[in-house]
Order: structure tokens, then sequence, then C-alpha cells
């Protein structure tokens, strides 16, 4: 989810166990292959000569083997992924992310026994990210397989929710569940120009076109826990230089992430990348601009945007990430002026953390508010998930409270018409000894 803004938060003191094994996520289901028995029957087996074994004479025994027997017996995930992660790992120990181990000043973390002690001082907190993780994994992969031109924005964004609500087995119809698991934010389907934040409100009829550049930006979260992560889907390889650029440019900022960094180092890295790639539509070459009003951002937990942002252009923000802290890392480029501003109808709403408390005269304000602190505390929501609740006629209770400064709302944030653009993100965990890629999978 795009950072536009930033309050100043708590920041998240992050703990964790000191991981081991290959760096990268595993694909779906690639810790889930069943092993098979492979036992043959004495009469199966021959001698040297070639003869039956046991001293069978004449002519030779037909051979018989026994049906191979299934071990283990684990459960795989369906199409359309409706099993809990938790069923798949049942011993509760999911996949890491890419590991890398920090660099320069800080390559003594590796080894430094008082920051191994801090890493394995809260596994419990990796576990929740290492979840969300995987659930976000297996969503995408089968959205990645399945989204088509001819499908509604509603349809997509509703398969993709209702899959985070089944893996995390919180569906989000009982007072408190989302603040458990389920969505970390509304599915965005921001398409073309739009670069972020849009997700179809009811009675929303849009329909995906072959010549469309969508992003597809949502998170997942387990216990507060949020893994945001997005990636950009296209139909004709006009786009695909776009699309690397975007991709090449996260990777960038990934990589120049880590304890001490400063973010204005981060955003000329990913300037760099970004605006070295140029595309082609039409007969017409564009460069490849960063959207430079838009931002990555630090994660507090049950808060996807926290106090620090992560610019994707050169400049003077010479404050440090630190440890401990969780970031998304996001880019987006644009064949427009790269510049991005409120358009189109909202859809996207969150509590803001700490809000001052103030009067409501309104009634439907008030029990509004008491919806949204019961169901999803400082979760972003979006309109769908009232209209799940059964609420009604809420929308100008809702915009009193966005009026009040109790409710944040989050417009559509698009470029010029006729552009086109792309993003790709990924979170990361600074732990004190490695730093984890949560989100990195086999896709991208």
């Amino acid at each position: 989810m795009a950072d536009q803004t930033s309050a100043e938060l708590e920041k998240l003191n992050l703990n964790g166990q000191k991981s081991h094994g290959k760096a990268g996520a595993s694909a779906v289901g690639s810790s889930l292959n069943e092993a098979e028995g492979n036992e043959d029957s004495d009469e199966d087996k021959e001698d040297e000569n070639g003869a039956p074994a046991g001293g069978a004479t004449g002519a030779k025994k037909k051979k018989k083997r026994k049906p191979k027997k299934k071990k283990g017996g684990a459960k795989k995930q369906t199409v359309p992924p409706r099993v809990r992660v938790s069923e798949l790992f049942p011993n509760n120990l999911y996949p890491e992310g890419q590991i890398v181990e920090y660099r320069n000043e800080n390559a003594y973390r590796t080894t430094n026994e008082e920051k191994r002690y801090l890493d394995r001082m809260n596994n419990d907190f990796l576990q929740d990210y290492r979840e969300a993780a995987e659930v976000h994994r297996q969503v995408r992969q089968y959205a990645q397989k399945t989204i088509k031109p001819g499908q509604t924005l509603t349809e997509i964004a509703e398969s993709i929710e209702d899959a985070v609500r089944a893996l995390t087995g919180h569906q989000g119809l009982e007072e408190g569940d989302n603040l458990l698991g389920g969505m970390g934010f509304p599915c965005g389907l921001s398409v073309n120009n739009c670069a972020a934040h849009y997700t179809p409100n009811a009675g929303n009829k849009m329909v995906l076109q072959q010549g469309d550049v969508m992003k597809v930006d949502f998170g997942s979260h387990i216990n507060g826990r949020i893994v945001d992560s997005a990636f950009t889907m296209t139909f004709d390889p006009v786009y695909d230089n776009l699309l690397a650029a975007a991709k090449d440019a996260t990777n960038t900022g990934v990589r120049e992430a880590g304890i001490d960094v400063r973010m204005s180092d981060i955003g000329a890295a990913i300037q760099e990348v970004m605006e070295s790639y140029e595309v082609e539509i039409n007969g017409t070459t564009y460069p490849v601009k960063c959207i430079r009003n838009l931002n990555g951002h630090n994660i507090d937990r049950h808060i996807i945007h926290g106090g620090k942002s992560v610019p994707i252009v050169k400049g003077g923000d010479q404050t440090k990430m630190e440890e401990g802290e969780v970031f998304a890392i996001e880019t987006f480029g644009s064949t427009g002026k790269g510049f991005v501003r409120d358009d189109l109808e909202v859809s996207h709403y969150a509590k803001i953390p700490e809000a001052a408390n103030v009067p409501l005269r309104l009634s439907s304000a008030k029990n509004l508010l008491n919806v949204i602190t019961r169901n999803f505390g400082t979760i972003p929501f979006c309109r769908r998930y009232l209209d799940r609740l059964g609420q009604e006629k809420y929308l100008l209770g809702l915009n009193n409270l966005v009026s009040s400064g109790i409710v944040q709302d989050y417009p559509p944030l698009c470029d010029i018409k006729g552009s086109y653009t792309a993003q790709f993100e990924h979170t990361l965990l600074l732990r004190p000894t490695v730093k984890e890629i949560i989100s990195r999978g086999d896709d991208y």
C-alpha cells in the first residue's frame, strides 16, 4: 500500500529468532510433496544371473508388484486456495524469506552472540510474519495464473480477499476477527494511469481489458504483523520494459536497505535504476519516470503506514533505517509526468492511531466509529468491508469521521490520463543478525 503522508508513530521492537537454510521462499506447496514407498515383494527380486530369487527353477515367474504405498498424507492447497496455511504447516514452522547478511560495518551482526540472542528472543513474531508471507505467496501466485481480461475488478478483488481470509482462517465477520488475521488492507487494483489505492466499491462494473496495466497490491496479516507486497499484471508484451523498470528498481531498494542506511541513499539508487529504462508504446518512446510523490514506508503492528517514508527519488531525507524495523519497499514507474494526484471515488480508509477525542454530533458517525474500532482497529478497510458487516447508509457518518480527523481516507492516486504506471513491492525485516525479505517468492 503506497505511503503518501507520514505521522510519527511508536517504533516496532522487532526481535526474532535467527534462521538458517536456503535463501528465498519456497513455491506454493513445495514442502508438501508426498513421499511414496517403493517396496517390492521377494518375488520381484532376481539373483545376480537374472533368475528369480529363492531358488525358483524352470520358467521364470511372472513378476508381481505391490502397489506403492503413500506415506504421510500431508494436505495440499486447493484451487482456488481454501486450505488454511496452518494446516499445511502443522508444526507452525513456515518458510523463511530471502536471507541476506549485512555488509560492511554491520557484517559482525551475523555471528555476534548478543545479536544472535536478540534474534532468538521472539520466535512468535517471526512465525507470524512468515505465516502471513506464505499466505501472500500462495494467493498471489493463484491470482497471477487466473486473472484474465474480461473479469470485473470486483470479481478479481473478492477472489483474492476470499483466499486470504480462508488461508489465514479469519473470515472477518465476527467482532474482532479482522484484528487476529486476514486482509492487512483492501486489495488494490489500480489500472493504467491510476497508480495506487483503487479498489472497487459496491456496484462497480469496471472490466479488465486486454491492453490494461493493472497493479495488484494487497496485504495479509497474522496478529497484526502485516506483509505488504505488490506486482503488476499486463497481457501485452509492449509493456514489458515498464514492468522490468519497476521490478529492477524495487529489487535495488531491497538490496540497498539495511540498518543505519539513509533514506536519501536508497531513493537515489532507486531513481538511477528506474530512469535508465524506456518503453515504446504505439511507435512513441517514453522514458520511465519515478512517481516522485509516492514512497515506501515502515510498518508497525496493526498499522500499515508507520512514521518513516522510503523515497524513490534522490533527496535530502537523512533519516536512517534502524534495527528491528519492518519496511515495505515499493517503487512506481510511469510513462506520464511522474507525479500523482487524488482522483476518482474514494474506497480506502483507516482509523488514525491515537486520534484526538473529538465529540461527534451525528449518531450515525458514533455508531460507525464503534463498528470500525471493534472490527478493524487501525487496520485499513474499504466500503465493501462495511457492506460485508451489514452496514447500510453509512457514507454520511463515514465522511463525518474523516472530516473530524478520526478516520483517514486514501483517495486513488493517478498520473495524467493516457499514461501507464507499474509497481512492485516487498516487505523486509531488519533483524538483529540478518535482513529477511519476508515476502520474496519464486514469482518475484
